[in-house]
């Protein structure tokens, strides 16, 4: 399966922006931008302002670091958002808000988007009673993502339950920290997502 391989702190980088992708790490001295907060590369430091077409690139590269997906994913969803009714960026957010892995890292079981991926390809995970191993997995209203039983006996889960005790829950997931399970109750909105993406200029940049 194809993944990126480099450091995820140059994606950071390149983007000038934290992407949150180390968990701890992006919150402490560590963090890459908080020693270069510029762009990789040996003229990283001397690019200059990016045309109309880059900042469009720009803002899809970092809409597709932040939820860790690949160029040929990303124009799925793209096309997936585009077919359904309603405003495409807002669709295209929606859909990339529903993966699995993206579910177990907003309800706090996880520091990180790629620690997620991991926990679910790990097999840590059940949804609606069933073992799921598939990150990309598309949630629904209806479903409920439960830590399997064995894993809630970890001490790693123990500390990330309690460290992210007052992690913040959008409106569309109900988490129940007793069960450990949480209901997807419905499909999220663009209110529901606090990332900083300019979801137009992918539209844009996809419909040239």
């Amino acid at each position: 399966m194809a993944r990126y391989t480099e450091s995820v702190c140059r994606q950071c980088r390149r983007e000038n922006q934290k992407l949150f992708l180390k968990g701890d790490k992006c919150y402490s001295d560590k963090c890459c931008l908080s020693r270069r907060a510029y762009p990789p590369g040996q003229h990283g430091q001397g690019r200059k302002k990016n045309s109309e077409y880059g900042m469009q690139l720009r803002e899809k590269q970092k809409a597709r670091r932040y939820y860790g997906v690949l160029e040929s994913q990303f124009r799925k969803y793209f096309k997936m958002a585009n077919a359904t009714e309603g405003q495409t960026g807002d669709n295209l957010l929606s859909l990339l808000e529903r993966r699995l892995d993206n579910v177990v890292y907003r309800m706090g079981y996880a520091m990180s988007r790629p620690e997620a991926r991991q926990l679910v390809s790990h097999g840590h995970f059940n949804i609606n009673g069933k073992k799921v191993t598939i990150p990309s997995l598309l949630v629904k209203p209806g479903m409920t993502v439960a830590l399997k039983q064995k894993s809630r006996t970890l001490d790693k889960f123990k500390t990330l339950v309690e460290a992210n005790a007052a992690h913040p829950v959008p409106q569309w997931l109900t988490v129940n920290r007793e069960k450990h399970e949480a209901s997807i109750v419905a499909l999220p909105v663009r209110t529901d997502i606090d990332l900083p993406i300019e979801e137009h200029l992918i539209v844009e940049l996809y419909s040239k």
